[in-house]
């Protein structure tokens, strides 16, 4: 798991538009409640390719609304790395797989429904202790950037949130919140008083959004200043706290997939000049200034982040990625964060690309950091396997295929078949596609 790339793919039964492509935490903008249909905005183009050494396997590709296969070289000896224990901060999971924070806008008027508790107490008994963890979840009402997502910053919030965290924590799930703020992948029409997104610069994404009132260009942003830039930090700090509130065992920071953190982060859009901007040191002192603040709040070993070192989803891109994220991974190991998670440079968006510059790999920050290592994107079962035994990761996320497949742990374990996952539910409103996919005791085979 947020999400993304999105692109569109005509329903000529209709005419409207349904999502074609999907990742974790990437999160589409949907039609008002009720409806089962969903239009999605295009976004910035992806300039180079990168690799990461993981692809030359030959692999069973997992893609598109089949049943994935295996490689006939996975043994019991091999899936048992998945069932290794290991340190998480505070905690310990007993195996390696990670449930995806994945956008599913189910939470009406940013509220989570009762539909949310049935939802997370089937990924908390699937995951065999695991680590889960929740969507993108706003952290203040300037956050937002799409329709029925998640917020934690009201009293409500709190309180509808609580029946989830226990629901999932009863069911045996080691439950993070991820903390979202969009910044300038939003529109005026998702902000207060329609007042402009804001972001480190006052440069719009590319491409369009699709708002309440339809498919509209990006607004373009406030650049934020000094007191902009600590009330954000602030409201971070202030949603870690409401989350711990709200029964989650911890946080992570979302600081990847171009949203306001990355947009700090990266040299495109950031081009301030003060002490947030130029430099690599002065670009990423917002992501450190909000790791302090929640460290501080609730306690290192109950804090996780996330990056995208070579992503550029909503039009944010930097032509030193490795440079930029050695720097900050060294600076994230002075606050003893309970991990790292980072997406793998084949993930462009919600697609996967061909990688020509080897050097662009996750494992310059795995050997830099740490702490517990977490690596996402494009992961099927035997390309964790090999990340596990090349020690290229601690803990690997799946999203998708966990999506569908609430027990995957146990999938994994058995050789089982795998549901199918069905792309045209994963951004509706209702229940289907959501809380009724089997598990393998409800009648799947083998």
């Amino acid at each position: 798991m947020a999400l993304a790339l999105l692109r569109s793919s005509l329903r000529t039964s209709t005419g409207l538009r349904r999502a074609a492509t999907w990742q974790h935490n990437t999160a589409p903008a949907i039609v008002p409640v009720g409806s089962k249909s969903l239009r999605t905005a295009t976004s910035a183009k992806r300039e180079h390719a990168e690799t990461d050494n993981l692809d030359q396997k030959d692999l069973t590709k997992q893609k598109g609304d089949v049943k994935p296969g295996y490689s006939a070289s996975s043994t019991d000896e091999d899936v048992s790395l998945f069932f290794r224990p290991q340190q998480v901060g505070a905690y310990e999971v007993p195996n390696r797989l990670v449930y995806a924070p994945l956008t599913r806008c189910r939470a009406i008027d940013s509220n989570p429904q009762k539909n949310m508790i049935e939802y997370y107490r089937q990924r908390g008994a699937g995951s065999e202790g695991g680590l889960v963890l929740a969507e993108g979840t706003v952290i203040s009402d300037t956050g937002f950037g799409y329709s029925h997502v998640p917020g934690i910053f009201t009293k409500k919030h709190i309180e509808r949130w609580q029946d989830v965290t226990k629901a999932c924590k009863d069911a045996g799930g080691l439950f993070f919140c991820q903390l979202w703020h969009v910044g300038r992948s939003s529109h005026a029409d998702f902000q207060p008083n329609k007042a402009a997104p804001l972001s480190s610069a006052a440069v719009a994404a590319e491409g369009d959004i699709f708002t309440p009132d339809g498919s509209k260009p990006h607004s373009t942003p406030k650049a934020l200043d000094k007191a902009g830039i600590a009330k954000i930090v602030d409201e971070f700090r202030q949603a870690a706290r409401n989350a711990i509130d709200a029964g989650f065992n911890g946080v992570e920071i979302h600081g990847a997939n171009g949203y306001i953190i990355d947009q700090f982060i990266k040299p495109t859009p950031n081009n301030r000049t003060d002490e947030y901007g130029g430099s690599i040191e002065k670009r990423c002192r917002l992501c450190l200034e909000i790791v302090k603040a929640v460290t501080d709040e609730v306690g290192a070993n109950k804090v996780g982040i996330r990056l995208s070192p070579y992503g550029e989803f909503g039009s944010v891109a930097d032509d030193k990625p490795n440079a930029t994220n050695r720097y900050l991974t060294e600076q994230l190991n002075k606050f003893g964060l309970a991990y790292l998670h980072m997406v793998e440079p084949r993930i462009a968006g919600n697609t996967e690309v061909d990688v020509t510059d080897k050097t662009y790999n996750l494992s310059h920050f795995r050997k830099l950091f740490d702490g517990t290592f977490i690596a996402a994107g494009g992961y099927n079962r035997e390309r964790a396997i090999e990340a596990l035994q090349k020690d290229h990761a601690d803990l690997i996320c799946f999203g998708r295929h966990y999506l569908a497949n609430p027990d995957l742990p146990k999938r994994f374990r058995e050789h089982a078949e795998l549901n199918s996952y069905n792309r045209d539910t994963f951004y509706t409103n209702d229940d289907a596609g959501y809380i009724d996919y089997p598990f393998l005791e409800d009648g799947i085979k083998k």
